[in-house]
């Protein structure tokens, strides 16, 4: 989520870690089990020293459904509860839960919170966030572009390849969630923006050749460990909503000049958002998906998209959410974006700074529930993935 100011965390047990024994994952402790329990998919990839990559393959056929199912304001607070909660709420499972992987305190991988979402048969979808603060709108203290590219914090990233490659569990990694935005401390805003002098082809703007170089720095890494059970996705916004400190559609932000390359990334995801705060314009998704679309597009010819996060707000003097809802779901389900392989929902409700309700969950009316729950039960919205 990019908007809101996190309020104070709390660490919540809801399950005791006695439920989460080892006997449950003993199926899944071998490689080839992982492979059985997910269907996925072996390709030969010369960059990866181990000789094949387990890579999440996009459906033949319908897209997948996944969700961030709230793990707290910290999104890093992961429990079977929540994942169960919300299945039940939307009648159907889901095929990744997706959640924070904060460096806050180090950089260490999140093996707890990926052992408890395999456990139930999805895949874990973890996104690195690079910071020590949840502070918005500054570059971080330690964690900058720079001293990733400048091998500063390989040691740690070598653990934490050799930890998710130890698992032998299918994952899914995002670096440097909403990069083009101007919110997180990764933000080419914060890392050199559209300046060309200071790193680099001059030719380039620094903030985005520097996030690029950083992403295709830790992927190389990991290829070096023979890491092959990660699928990587590059994860943007679209260009109209990077916020008010970037102007709308500079050409030095352009998602072409963050993207590390079709020879990194496997999927590219975007998030499309709605109203997310009350009296804010009612953009449909069409209003924004179009143009997001085609941005997507410019950047490869081949590789499966994903709205890696969507969602809107209940207000009534402006708009209709289940209705908003309805006609996403119809219109993705009609294939009007046909490269659009997966969705997943970010199901979330806090107080913004002025004690404002923020709510996108899918329970926020009996009608939204209603409307959400019968569109996504269609067998067009995949639950296993391939």
């Amino acid at each position: 989520m990019t908007w809101r100011l996190l309020s104070s965390i709390s660490l919540i047990l809801i399950i005791s870690s006695s439920i989460f024994t080892s006997e449950i994952y003993k199926f899944q402790s071998t490689t080839a089990n992982s492979r059985l329990a997910y269907n996925i998919t072996l390709n030969q990839d010369s960059q990866n020293i181990s000789g094949f990559d387990a890579k999440i393959a996009p459906p033949t056929n319908g897209i997948y459904h996944a969700a961030y199912p709230d793990f707290d304001g910290s999104e890093d607070e992961v429990t079977a509860e929540r994942i169960v909660d919300y299945e039940e709420l939307t009648g159907k499972k889901i095929a990744w839960a997706y959640f924070s992987n904060n460096w806050i305190d180090s950089i260490e991988f999140p093996e707890e919170s990926v052992r408890i979402i395999d456990s139930l048969d999805i895949v874990p979808f973890i996104r690195m966030m690079p910071r020590t603060t949840f502070d918005q709108g500054q570059t971080d203290p330690v964690y900058t572009l720079q001293g990733i590219i400048d091998g500063d914090f390989d040691k740690s990233l070598i653990e934490w390849a050799q930890d998710a490659k130890n698992t032998n569990i299918p994952l899914m990694v995002e670096f440097g969630t909403e990069v083009n935005g101007d919110w997180f401390p990764w933000s080419g805003l914060f890392n050199g923006g559209g300046e060309t002098e200071e790193y680099g082809d001059t030719n380039n703007a620094d903030g985005p050749e520097r996030f690029r170089d950083a992403y295709r720095h830790i992927i190389d890494l990991f290829r070096s460990e023979g890491v092959n059970n990660i699928t990587w996705v590059f994860h943007v916004v679209p260009s109209d909503e990077v916020g008010d400190e970037i102007p709308r559609n500079v050409p030095w932000n352009k998602i072409e000049n963050y993207y590390p390359g079709d020879d990194y990334i496997d999927w590219i995801g975007t998030s499309v958002y709605g109203s997310i705060e009350p009296g804010n314009e009612w953009r449909t998704f069409t209003d924004i998906m179009n143009s997001a679309y085609k941005e997507l597009e410019s950047i490869s010819t081949t590789k499966p998209f994903a709205i890696l996060e969507f969602g809107i707000i209940e207000d009534p003097e402006m708009g209709n959410k289940s209705e908003w809802l309805g006609d996403t779901l119809q219109l993705i389900e009609n294939e009007s974006y046909p490269r659009i392989k997966a969705i997943s929902y970010w199901n979330e409700k806090w107080n913004d700074d002025d004690d404002t309700l923020i709510d996108l969950t899918i329970n926020s009316s009996s009608e939204t529930t209603e409307i959400y729950k019968e569109l996504i039960s269609s067998p067009f919205f995949i639950s296993a993935v391939q």
